[in-house]
């Protein structure tokens, strides 16, 4: 890649021509295999935490999103926690068995279904989100308060990147 004036590097080439190449398919693949390590790393210590709260990764991810976000469709659900919409539903039914969440029909539209915490959902996030905090921290314990800066700033970057190429 090369060179640019605000120090990073273009997207059309490498600093060094492309003979470059082959470095940088290297380079991107063994990213790709850091970013997926690092993930199922992280994903292992949070599911273990909330398995002792009886929750699983996609239970927590739906009841965390309408703790923090509100009452939201069934799709917007779906995309925020990054599962297919059968699965969403699936899920969002079982949080509503226990009595955790409820849906209701949009006020627009009746074929619109929204999902929103109820009393005792909401104490549940309450009282198992701190403690996912403090896992997420112990668990990235190793990286500095920059280091978590930086990452996110790649991290970002590297989201925004690939989504303009989509």
């Amino acid at each position: 890649m090369s060179p640019r004036v605000d120090g990073r590097e273009s997207r059309t080439g490498s600093a060094s021509g492309p003979a470059d190449g082959g470095r940088d398919r290297e380079a991107t693949l063994r990213l790709m295999i850091a970013l997926g390590r690092a993930y199922r790393a992280l994903e292992r210590g949070v599911r273990r935490q909330l398995a002792e709260r009886g929750l699983g990764l996609s239970e927590f991810a739906v009841l965390e999103a309408l703790y923090h976000k509100g009452p939201m469709t069934l799709g917007e659900i779906r995309d925020r926690i990054l599962v297919t919409g059968a699965s969403t539903t699936y899920v969002v039914k079982k949080l509503e068995e226990r009595g955790l969440v409820r849906r209701v029909a949009g006020s627009d539209d009746q074929r619109t279904v929204i999902g929103e915490l109820t009393e005792n959902g909401r104490a549940l996030v309450a009282d198992v989100f701190p403690d996912h905090v403090e896992e997420l921290r112990r668990l990235m314990s190793d990286l500095s308060l920059a280091d978590k800066h930086a990452a996110t700033t790649l991290l970002r970057r590297l989201a925004e990147g690939a989504s303009a190429h989509q």
